[in-house]
């Protein structure tokens, strides 16, 4: 029975303004997908989008959309980069699915009846942009902990979790689990910081946000965004459904990744969660470091501009490719620690590993088989001392890199297959096969020579199959291996003498480090500018004359009619009697009034409005409303019963 491995990336916040800090944790999940499919395991990688919350529903409400309006565009907008990474998802998960929404009122519904949910009083200080509630004692400065920004005293009727009934056992979970949170200085972290301080209770439900999804024993409540968003673990394998078989199949999952600043979610709340419904705890969670620029992370909820930095993932795959892109996130990095992003690392990059090295040793090989063996790879002749030291480090590679990806340190692993193409290029320095093409009595030294070169960039190409997506591709095929080849294969001495080999061209052409530099910075400050103009400036509110108010002709109207307009979920199309004429009004109120109820109401409208189309309806005056801090919204009427078209001034 074939080994399941069931790994998962935290969701993401569509908040737009991609940039490389928010791929980092994809890529790293790709790769080790891809390694675990390598040997053989049957593998379940789900990423996704956290699409509920406060923070959506005021952007969208600032733009005049619906909340779904607002997030679909940048849902599409993240799907696109990871195509232009090759990441290679089993599921794509959306916490406004269906099947999510089911999953997660189920799961409220469990919980609530087993008693480990309770309905309470809430106050504590809220933080919009991270969607999180904080204590006194973890603010920092007054504000939030983790991104800095201000915060503030909310108090509502909401339901709690019991967290604080779980801490014995999330503190022997560690305790019995060592590897259940990576790296050690995380359980340091949470056990000093939270477990020893004490746990609350959790709130978990909301009241004034109605983004979200609907509490099913209170209509009034709504699920708070974390538990909502932690539960499509399981939501997307079918967890609580009338089909089960994936989460049969692949939970408990082997690895949730996630970066550092929410560790404290999935490795405290997260586990309360699973034990409170009865289920095995994930086996690891793994809070890696974040990428700094300019010394300062790039994080979902602050958006630093540092220096002249290209760090749009568009940009970025267009110039370099997504290889180059992938390879730096992955090698540049040490695991588990915070990592720096800047235009000169990623071209350094980009020209010592894979234009000298990989490139150069790839070209050179396959120009020098088509050279002198006219495209068919030589045979292995009698190996000397150089070759078999060549020979017996190849076939040691692949358990070294395993041991790596094992420990999920992706950077020693690509140390280590770039420690034999190093070895390969010093190999070619030592032998000289251009001067053994030179005199025929060294043929067959110079082919024995050229296979074990052969051989290193094949071995190499299959090891790096997770990490990188077209190169290794490339370079197999020049050397007629199959596309699909597998690490079944590694051993040294596949290669059959007469092979075709195909001459390939250098696969990471190098860069001009300074020009380059020169020309990315001119782009960067380019767009920069470009946003800015782009920019409306806030205007401080103006004084008005009565002039200016004399202007405005308000009239009480009556609704005659009214329906809702065919291509907008928010819109409302009034006719309204103005004394001896009627005019036809296209208003924003269709998700607090509907047609029936306000037929015959009597409203107050500006009458001198410049006619405009809304959705193909013709507007030709606004209504007045009021609008409350929470949102709530009533249309503005006279006191008493008045004739409409009665003037108002």
């Amino acid at each position: 029975m074939r080994k399941k491995y069931y790994i998962t990336t935290p969701i993401y916040y569509p908040s737009g303004n991609w940039h490389i800090g928010h791929c980092y944790t994809t890529v790293i999940c790709d790769a080790l997908a891809r390694f675990h499919k390598l040997l053989g395991e049957d593998v379940f990688f789900l990423t996704g989008t956290d699409e509920h919350g406060q923070k959506v529903e005021k952007e969208a409400k600032e733009r005049g959309v619906t909340p779904m309006e607002f997030i679909d565009p940048l849902v599409a907008e993240l799907k696109d980069i990871w195509k232009l990474l090759d990441i290679d998802y089993n599921r794509f998960i959306r916490t406004t699915d269906e099947d999510h929404i089911r999953c997660v009122q189920r799961i409220y519904q469990k919980l609530y009846e087993s008693g480990d949910i309770y309905k309470s009083e809430y106050e504590g200080w809220y933080c919009t942009p991270c969607e999180a509630f904080w204590t006194e004692s973890q603010l920092k400065d007054g504000k939030c902990p983790d991104c800095g920004r201000e915060v503030k005293k909310q108090k509502e009727e909401s339901y709690f979790f019991r967290l604080s009934k779980y801490a014995p056992r999330i503190l022997k979970l560690y305790e019995d689990n060592p590897e259940f949170l990576q790296p050690k200085s995380r359980v340091n972290e949470m056990v000093n910081n939270f477990l020893k301080a004490g746990l609350t209770d959790l709130c978990v439900s909301r009241t004034t946000v109605k983004w979200g999804v609907q509490l099913p024993f209170d209509k009034k409540h709504y699920s708070y965004v974390w538990i909502d968003a932690l539960a499509n673990y399981l939501s997307a394998l079918g967890y609580l459904s009338e089909d089960e078989s994936l989460f049969q199949k692949y939970w408990p999952a082997n690895l949730h990744m996630v970066g550092k600043e929410i560790v404290r979610f999935h490795a405290v709340i997260w586990p309360a969660i699973v034990m409170a419904l009865g289920l095995e705890v994930p086996k690891q969670v793994y809070g890696h470091g974040w990428l700094l620029i300019g010394g300062d992370k790039l994080s979902k909820s602050k958006q630093d501009a540092v220096k002249a930095e290209l760090t749009d993932p568009y940009e970025l795959v267009k110039r370099y490719g997504a290889d180059a892109v992938r390879y730096f996130l992955l090698r540049e990095i040490p695991f588990g620690s915070d990592g720096e992003y800047t235009n000169e690392r990623l071209l350094t990059r980009i020209n010592a590993d894979l234009a000298n090295d990989l490139g150069n040793l790839v070209s050179r090989t396959t120009a020098m088989i088509v050279q002198n063996f006219g495209g068919k790879l030589p045979a292995c002749g009698k190996s000397e001392e150089l070759d078999r030291e060549l020979e017996e480090k190849a076939n040691a590679l692949f358990e070294k890199v395993k041991d790596a990806m094992d420990r999920l340190n992706a950077p020693e692993a690509l140390n280590e297959i770039f420690s034999l193409v190093s070895r390969a290029n010093k190999y070619i320095d030592e032998t000289t096969p251009w001067t053994l093409a030179k005199d025929e009595s060294k043929r067959e030294r110079l082919g024995t020579v050229l296979y074990h070169l052969a051989e290193c960039c094949r071995i190499c190409a299959l090891l790096l199959k997770p990490f990188l997506t077209k190169a290794p591709a490339l370079i197999l095929k020049s050397f007629s291996v199959p596309e699909d080849a597998g690490f079944e294969i590694l051993p040294f001495g596949y290669l059959k003498e007469g092979a075709a080999v195909e001459k390939l061209p250098p696969i990471f052409p190098r860069i001009d480090v300074n020009k380059e530099l020169a020309e990315v910075e001119k782009l960067v400050l380019s767009k920069k500018k470009d946003k800015e103009k782009e920019k409306t400036p806030e205007k401080e509110p103006q004084l008005i004359t009565i002039d200016d108010f004399a202007k405005v002709q308000l009239r009480v109207g009556e609704i005659i009619a009214c329906e809702k307009v065919a291509k907008s979920e928010k819109l409302l199309h009034e006719t309204i009697k103005l004394g001896e004429e009627t005019r036809s009004v296209v208003s924003g109120i269709a998700k607090y009034y509907t047609p029936e109820e306000l037929v015959g109401k009597k409203v107050v409208m500006v009458a001198n409005l410049k006619p405009v189309k809304l959705c193909g309806v013709l507007s030709e005056g606004m209504l007045l409303c009021a609008e409350d801090e929470k949102g709530n919204l009533s249309l503005l009427s006279p006191e008493r019963a008045m004739e409409s078209g009665a003037k108002i001034g």
